[in-house]
């Protein structure tokens, strides 16, 4: 069935022994930054990290981390001669762990200097986890505290994580969870060639890594297994509500508890208490159907991409497909072979990211290596993470004194557009469509897209046509453009997003005092670390207001953090016998005030394009303009001065 995957890859234990082609292919389809890495630590062997072959700040967007040519072959050839040492010692590890002095060196290897900084330290060292789940709680609930109960609203990647959390420190809890299944947004969106466009080595849980990733960018189908085996395992779903809506959540200031009205399987209604509630509904999970006139005129077949229909037969036919985002890039490839002709409409479109691997499977020898080699799997994610850390955050900056500011934001910013702009050029013969799909706005202004090369050939095929005159409306047997065109069609799909800036859509929440969140938010949804809001007692929110990362990082680092944050806050309640606990309002608003302003410092707030990061008032709702460290110290302790106890 789709998304069923082996489990979790246990540690590995058995020792190197392969022979030397094994040995050789593996450095031949490794990475050999992380690889080095790894030896230095397993082999406690100097010479394995010369300073000529780090990773330098240029190479972190480079193949090999901008090695080539001779300096490439040396570090593969330290890393044969050292592997094949490490297998005729044993193939065991015998080197002592590597104290803080060697680890900083090992790590020095691929972030340079960045490792004598006692502030990124720590976050890398989390990020290695050499000794398991660093972030898993320190506490246990005791007494009272065990008829502490918090509700999940949400069985997705973000509610999953909150929920193992809870149950290693103790904390009685529910998942209410509106589908038959977990997984969230990989168990809704079923369309074709729906796929992860962060690598899987770091698009995966850090204390629940899966070494055998068939793919360096994995298809729906193996990231949902993914997450229905991590429920399985740790025995999750027997706390889960499947089919259950919630309705609204409401605030007792009498008792401190809150009150969820849900909506059961059958449609019957009935009311959950809990004295905390964690709202991981994610963001990209409610569609937004676009204001186009005559919508439910079309007679023939037409869905939106994120409720696909897989009853309606596409081939023969003619297909309409309007909007050219994230998810109708990953479609538009698969059905064109399908369909007897495809016209797509574009209001703007994509930067392109060249990502040769996008769709390979992992390479055999790298595959062996995160099989069979100690610790090479949390090198290989620490390389990862080094590589998306700041990512191209630098690049994305607004320099005030730069102009014009229409398709460039910076200097390092317009260097970025022309490279990605000849990378797409070069792939189109045509110079009309060349001005079609080559974006006339700063990169990162909206959300860039991983290329290897499909869509653009896609868009050059003599079945695929790009139209971008805007669409006037939809009438009973196609769409009819403003200058008159009408374009015949037999089904019409709507590749359009999702109401992202609708935060908590449709629950009613209720916090203090009977205010209502919506209302109080009217459209502009704001909260403290993305995660509290005043008025709204042990009301935490994952992926929440300004969560979301553009150019650096992987969500489920953001999940994790603000998972950890919210466990701590708990164990402050705890600790002081408190009954909730509240932001302080002049905290939430100091702190917002500040992420809005550097917020217009980046791309997507200085440029005048239209992106689902704004909301309908402009403002960039969705996006964190600082570093992936910035969040974790954050999120690493919450301050007991920032919140309000009862």
């Amino acid at each position: 069935m789709p998304g069923e995957k082996p489990q979790v890859t246990a540690p590995i234990t058995a020792p190197v022994s392969a022979d030397d082609a094994t040995l050789e292919r593996a450095v031949a389809d490794a990475e050999v930054h992380p690889l080095l890495q790894t030896l230095a630590h397993i082999t406690g062997e100097d010479g394995l990290l010369p300073e000529h072959l780090r990773q330098t700040p240029e190479g972190v967007l480079a193949d090999q981390g901008g090695l080539d040519g001779e300096r490439l072959e040396e570090a593969r050839r330290l890393a044969r001669d050292a592997l094949k040492r490490f297998r005729d010692g044993g193939g065991v590890v015998t080197a002592p762990p590597p104290d803080r002095t060697r680890l900083r060196e090992i790590m020095r290897f691929a972030v340079g200097d960045a490792a004598d900084d006692d502030d990124l330290l720590p976050v890398l060292t989390s990020e290695l986890a050499l000794d398991g789940d660093p972030d898993a709680p320190t506490w246990r609930a005791e007494g009272e505290q065990t008829r502490f109960t918090v509700a999940i609203v949400g069985a997705g990647m973000s509610g999953l994580m909150a929920a193992y959390r809870l149950d290693q420190a103790g904390v009685p809890y529910v998942i209410i969870e509106k589908n038959d299944d977990v997984g969230g947004t990989w168990l809704e969106n079923g369309y074709p060639g729906c796929r992860v466009d962060v690598t899987n080595h770091f698009y995966s849980y850090s204390f629940a890594r899966l070494e055998d990733w068939p793919q360096y960018f994995s298809t729906r189908d193996v990231l949902l297994g993914y997450f229905r085996a991590f429920a399985d395992e740790h025995g999750l779903r027997e706390n889960v509500r499947f089919s259950t809506e919630v309705l609204s959540a409401t605030f007792s200031d009498a008792d401190g508890t809150w009150s969820l009205r849900v909506r059961g399987p059958d449609g019957a209604e009935d009311t959950v208490t809990a004295n905390a509630v964690i709202s991981a509904v994610g963001q990209l999970n409610r569609p937004r159907w676009p204001d186009i006139d005559g919508i439910s005129d079309f007679t023939g077949p037409y869905f939106h991409s994120a409720e696909w229909d897989h009853d309606v037969s596409l081939a023969g036919k003619r297909v309409v497909v309007i909007g050219t985002g994230a998810s109708a890039y990953q479609f538009i490839p698969e059905i064109a072979d399908e369909a007897a002709e495809v016209t797509v409409f574009q209001r703007t479109p994509p930067w392109l990211v060249p990502t040769a691997n996008y769709h390979d499977d992992v390479a055999e020898g790298l595959q062996w290596l995160l099989r069979h080699l100690p610790h090479f799997a949390r090198w290989y994610r620490f390389w990862q993470f080094v590589r998306s850390a700041e990512g191209l955050i630098g690049m994305v900056r607004v320099d005030p004194d730069w102009e014009p500011k229409d398709v460039s934001v910076s200097a390092e910013n317009e260097m970025l557009r022309q490279m990605l702009a000849a990378a797409m050029e070069a792939q189109v013969a045509d110079p009309e469509l060349a001005a079609k799909v080559v974006p006339r706005y700063p990169p990162a202004a909206k959300r860039m897209l991983r290329d290897n090369g499909v869509w653009l050939a896609t868009l050059q095929r003599d079945d695929v046509h790009l139209a971008t005159e805007p669409i006037q409306k939809v009438v009973d047997t196609g769409v009819i453009t403003r200058d008159g065109t009408r374009y015949e069609a037999d089904v019409i799909i709507y590749g359009t997003g999702f109401q992202a800036s609708r935060f908590l859509t449709p629950m009613k929440v209720v916090g203090s005092g009977g205010v209502d969140l919506h209302e109080h938010w009217d459209g502009d949804a704001r909260a403290y670390l993305g995660i509290t809001v005043p008025g709204f007692p042990n009301f935490f929110c994952v992926y929440g207001p300004n969560t979301n990362i553009v150019v650096n990082g992987s969500i489920i680092f953001f999940s994790e953090c603000a998972v950890h944050y919210i466990q701590e806050c708990l164990k402050l309640l705890f600790d002081r016998g408190a009954r909730t606990l509240e932001c302080r309002r002049d905290v939430h608003d100091a702190f917002n005030a500040k992420v809005d302003a550097d917020n217009l410092g980046m791309s997507w707030g200085a440029a005048d394009v239209p992106t689902w990061y704004k909301n309908d008032r402009g403002r960039v709702s969705q996006n964190w303009p600082y570093s992936l460290a910035e969040y974790w110290h954050r999120t690493h302790g919450p301050d007991p001065a920032d919140f309000t106890f009862t």
